[in-house]
């Protein structure tokens, strides 16, 4: 017997090639040296991986994070960024990824690339299309 407990059954778990990012949100905490990275994706039946890297303005990453088979369609990890005061702008690549245990390649199924600038304590939100609308970011805050 099966069970499904996702609560909308009009969006059942996806396949590898069919998971997406539906949105990151950042929260830019008051220090202003840490960022509360969230993303919400689609359901899914295999458990995808995630690379994220943030890079300042001299294009040196200064956070980055790896979310090996995630469990969960959301989740909120706090990202670090080492740069001693901001360098903005700011660029955050998202790679939603699977891999399998004997071999080294991994399937990428989505890239998210965007900038964003780290001046006071907010909350921005990017949000993505699924497949049958277009790939592109729009941030609002």
């Amino acid at each position: 017997m099966a069970f499904n407990f996702f609560t909308d059954p009009s969006d059942p778990p996806r396949e590898r090639e069919d998971v997406r990012m539906r949105g990151i949100t950042l929260n830019i905490y008051s220090d202003l040296r840490r960022v509360a990275f969230s993303v919400e994706l689609s359901p899914f039946k295999e458990r995808p991986s995630l690379d994220v890297i943030i890079k300042n303005a001299r294009g040196e990453i200064v956070s980055s994070l790896i979310v090996i088979e995630s469990m969960a369609p959301t989740f909120r990890l706090t990202m670090h960024l080492r740069d001693p005061e901001p360098v903005n702008p700011y660029h955050l690549i998202a790679v939603l990824y699977y891999t399998w245990p004997e071999k080294e390649e991994k399937l990428m199924v989505q890239r998210q690339e965007f900038s964003f600038e780290v001046d006071e304590p907010s909350e921005k939100v990017f949000s993505f299309d699924d497949e049958l609308r277009s790939s592109s970011a729009s941030e609002s805050d």
